[in-house]
């Protein structure tokens, strides 16, 4: 199963990371009296910002110890401190700042590359408050069970899905190749239940085609291959004189803030892409390449309420610099930065670290991305195969 994650991320080095896993090594007999302080040095390293105050816990180990003095049961200790981890973060109380544990951290990585693992081959995001089926995924056990675009997904093994996140909702669906789960979908006011047996499944973040003399070039999410991807599908396209394209970004949650930064580079040369700002202070400004295949070619990008955070930042990239044409319905608004930064015993935290703006200073934060020309298209469509937003972007490349 894949589903949209509406993120913009910076990865880590994986040399440094290496280099790091090391010195730790070399020097573990140290961490006893002085872990605080090589925490600190690593995380220097990695070009994490460190902190050395201290929060007072006391009142924590005091629950802690009351807790376990009384409690009739068993308890798991690593549940609990990850339950206390979990508490403190999701205290700073914003949507993309979150902590992972070891097996949720794999989770969050095997999405964003693509290896889903066992899953109903869906792709998921949110329409309103509620979890709905964006995109059902060719010869999956979703689409041979008759699931279809536009579902909202009410219970999981008849547990209600109602008050789940996103994150929630595609961990308990995702499992083990060869099991089964029980699915619930509202459907135009009925209920319609699908037990579906989890498949392998792998869903490349690009693929393209020409359609006629148009090159359609289709992006799931930013990952790691995603720039490479879309470089040899955009020399594919200027080997064959294709002279119109469509980039198509509508339910693409985001990913590496990098990958946007290096397609944009197939139509910008040596442009701004992105400035990243903390305390509305310039931090960092992200350019293009000086390659670009397409530049000059005329391209219509299309979005929707799912394009987010990567998605926007490259269709807000092409837009300002005169690039593209946006065609759809408004972007999600996801106008911040997160950062991954490994924590003991596998886990992870998700951080926002500032916020984005477009090239013309635009902050998208809550308001997404306007289209050049506003195109509905209704699960009604999706279902039936019809696509009024490409249907309206050949028109305009045709003018």
């Amino acid at each position: 199963m894949s589903e949209p994650r509406p993120t913009a991320t910076r990865p880590v080095s994986t040399i440094v990371l290496i280099l790091a896993f090391v010195f730790t090594l070399g020097f573990g007999f140290l961490l006893g009296n002085y872990h605080t302080a090589i925490y600190n040095s690593v995380a220097s390293l990695l070009g994490f910002n460190v902190y050395n105050g201290s929060l007072d816990l006391s009142s924590v180990q005091a629950t802690y110890r009351a807790l376990k003095a009384n409690f009739d049961g068993e308890l798991d200790d690593q549940a609990l401190i990850e339950g206390a981890s979990r508490g403190l973060v999701e205290a700073a109380d914003d949507q993309y700042t979150v902590f992972f544990s070891q097996s949720e951290a794999e989770e969050f990585s095997n999405g964003l590359s693509g290896n889903i693992g066992g899953g109903v081959g869906i792709e998921m995001g949110l329409r309103g408050d509620r979890v709905t089926v964006l995109r059902v995924l060719d010869d999956v056990p979703a689409k041979k069970a008759g699931v279809l675009a536009g579902d909202i997904v009410i219970s999981i093994n008849d547990e209600s899905a109602e008050d789940m996140t996103l994150d929630e909702v595609v961990q308990k669906i995702r499992g083990e190749v060869g099991t089964t789960v029980k699915l619930g979908f509202l459907r135009d006011g009925e209920l319609e239940t699908f037990s579906i047996t989890r498949e392998e499944i792998s869903n490349p973040s690009v693929y393209s085609k020409i359609d006629g003399d148009v090159g359609v070039l289709v992006i799931n999410r930013f990952d790691t291959q995603t720039g490479s991807l879309a470089r040899q599908a955009a020399q594919n396209f200027a080997d064959r004189n294709i002279k119109k394209v469509v980039v198509d970004l509508r339910g693409n949650g985001g990913g590496y803030l990098t990958a946007a930064q290096d397609v944009a580079g197939i139509w910008l040369d040596n442009k701004v892409v992105v400035s990243e700002r903390k305390d509305g202070k310039v931090v960092d400004e992200l350019y293009s390449s000086s390659r670009p295949i397409l530049d000059g070619v005329p391209t219509v990008v299309l979005v929707d309420g799912s394009s987010a955070s990567a998605s926007e930042i490259l269709a807000g990239a092409l837009q300002d610099h005169g690039a593209a044409t946006l065609v759809g319905e408004t972007t999600f608004g996801k106008g911040s930065v997160q950062q991954l930064i490994k924590l003991p015993a596998g886990a992870e935290l998700k951080v926002t670290i500032a916020r984005w703006y477009t090239p013309n200073g635009q902050n998208i934060s809550e308001t997404g991305i306007e289209p050049d020309k506003t195109v509905e298209r209704t699960s009604d469509d999706v279902n039936a195969g019809r696509d009024p937003q490409l249907t309206a972007a050949k028109v305009i490349l045709s003018r």
